[in-house]
């Protein structure tokens, strides 16, 4: 199969339900009862799949006043699908119907967005969908701030070195990380502690002579993220509370709180969209528009994977 380069492109696979049955059968193999839930969740699949579209195409559309909302409903309709190809039971208890995180009480004086943090729960589907999937089980608890979530997102590097002067992102060129003087003197590294820091590298990577990363790998491999748009890896410059995130969690996070605040910060929200009197609307501006691209596009590579490991 080829590799899915546009989001769009893995829809039209799931608009039989005889493929869809074959391929979620496969999924299932080696569960009892294959046959039985792959017919079951057939259809709920391919659902969860054409409603998230639908929120998106009606995102693209709509005004950035309620974006967030359509496009943090369409993201998580297609996490569900994603879930689904691993869990025939879901959802098998009300606890995981739940959005898994919340946000944090808003002051009414002097609010930024940037400084507003997230905090995971025990369940819900990014609880669940975290651990199903990347094998973190143990988040609940943890508080995520909006500015250092939105640091471990290559695309927005831009934004922060304009709007705070501040660097986020090392990128590597035609497949090559120099370990050069002003990526030291960032760290506050000599060349053999850096080094000796990536002594251990994601598969994919590896040194080439003593100054220099490379690879040829084209997605994340934490710590390392993946720029869509440049078709580019790089190396964060901060290390945070979100640097062990997998972007598509990130994206989740984001959007959860974005929605949130228009939903129910109304006065806050139509505020900042019609005054604009801090940074917190060109960043908010600039993730809607990665996002609307990006984030389905995270899933669709988790949905390929998928493809690809059961042999479709």
């Amino acid at each position: 199969m080829h590799d899915i380069r546009h989001w769009r492109d893995f829809l039209h696979y799931f608009q039989s339900a005889s493929y869809t049955q074959k391929f979620l059968r496969r999924c299932y193999r080696s569960m009892p009862g294959s046959d039985v839930k792959s017919y079951d969740n057939c259809y709920p699949f391919m659902y969860y799949l054409e409603q998230g579209e639908i929120y998106y195409k009606q995102a693209e559309d709509s005004p950035l006043s309620i974006k967030p909302i359509l496009l943090f409903y369409g993201f998580i309709h297609f996490i569900k699908a994603v879930v689904l190809t691993t869990d025939p039971n879901y959802p098998e208890t009300t606890t995981v119907l739940a959005h898994g995180i919340t946000s944090r009480k808003r002051k009414k004086q002097q609010y930024r967005f940037l400084h507003d943090e997230v905090k995971i729960q025990k369940n819900g589907l990014f609880t669940h969908f975290s651990s199903l999937h990347f094998d973190l089980k143990h988040l609940e608890g943890e508080k995520y701030k909006m500015e250092d979530l939105l640091d471990q997102i290559p695309e927005m590097a831009d934004s922060f070195s304009v709007l705070m002067k501040k660097t986020t992102m090392f990128p590597f060129t035609e497949g090559r990380l120099s370990i050069e003087e002003n990526l030291l003197n960032h760290f506050h590294w000599t060349p053999d502690s850096f080094r000796q820091h990536h002594s251990s590298l994601p598969e994919g990577i590896h040194w080439e002579g003593q100054d220099t990363l490379s690879t040829t790998l084209r997605n994340e491999a934490l710590p390392f993220r993946w720029n869509r748009q440049e078709g580019k890896l790089a190396l964060p410059a901060i290390k945070n509370e979100a640097s062990s995130l997998p972007e598509v969690l990130i994206h989740y996070a984001i959007l959860y709180n974005l929605s949130m605040i228009a939903r129910y910060e109304t006065e806050w929200w139509m505020e900042l969209l019609k005054n604009r009197t801090t940074e917190d609307y060109p960043f908010i501006l600039a993730f809607i528009t990665l996002t609307t691209e990006k984030g389905p596009s995270l899933l669709g590579e988790l949905l390929e994977n998928k493809m690809k490991q059961e042999g479709e």
